[in-house]
C-alpha cells in the first residue's frame, strides 16, 4: 500500500512541478501575444511561432524537473523500492512524448523536450536509488 501511495504522490508532485515551471513561471515571465488562448490546443498549434522562446524553454525545463522531482518524492516515501519512482518517471516521460506527438512544435523544441525528459528519468533514477534503504 505504501508503494501505491508513493506512486500517486510522486505523480501529483511531478504534475505540480510541471505546472509551476510551465504555467506559473513561464507564462508570467514572458509576454504572450494579445488574445493568446493557452488552454486552446488549436490556438497553440496555429500560433507556435508567436509563443515566446523563454516560455518554450520553461516547458522543456518543467518536464525535466517534474520527472526528477516526482521520482525523488516517490522514492523518499517508499524507502524500500524504486518501482514507484520508475512508474512515476515512466508515466511522466510518456506524457511528455504524447505531448510532443499531439502538439506539433519546432524540431529543436521536440528534440530537446524528449532528450531532457529521458535525461530527467536517468537523473531521477540515480536520485531515487540513493533514497532506498533496502536496495
Amino acid at each position: 500500500m505504501k508503494n501505491v501511495l508513493a506512486t500517486i504522490i510522486g505523480l501529483i508532485v511531478a504534475s505540480i512541478t510541471v505546472h509551476i515551471f510551465e504555467a506559473v513561471i513561464g507564462h508570467n515571465l514572458f509576454t504572450f501575444p494579445e488574445g493568446a488562448e493557452l488552454s486552446n490546443t488549436e490556438w497553440i498549434k496555429n500560433n507556435m511561432d508567436k509563443i515566446p522562446m523563454g516560455s518554450k524553454i520553461c516547458v522543456v525545463f518543467a518536464h525535466f524537473a517534474g520527472i526528477i522531482t516526482g521520482m525523488f518524492v516517490a522514492a523518499k516515501i517508499s524507502k524500500q523500492s524504486v518501482i514507484p519512482s520508475h512508474i512515476t518517471g515512466g508515466l511522466m516521460v510518456l506524457a511528455t512524448f504524447v505531448t510532443i506527438v499531439m502538439q506539433p512544435k519546432e524540431l529543436w523544441f521536440s528534440i530537446s523536450d524528449g532528450v531532457f525528459a529521458i535525461l530527467g528519468f536517468l537523473i531521477g533514477k540515480v536520485l531515487a536509488q540513493k533514497q532506498i534503504t533496502d536496495f
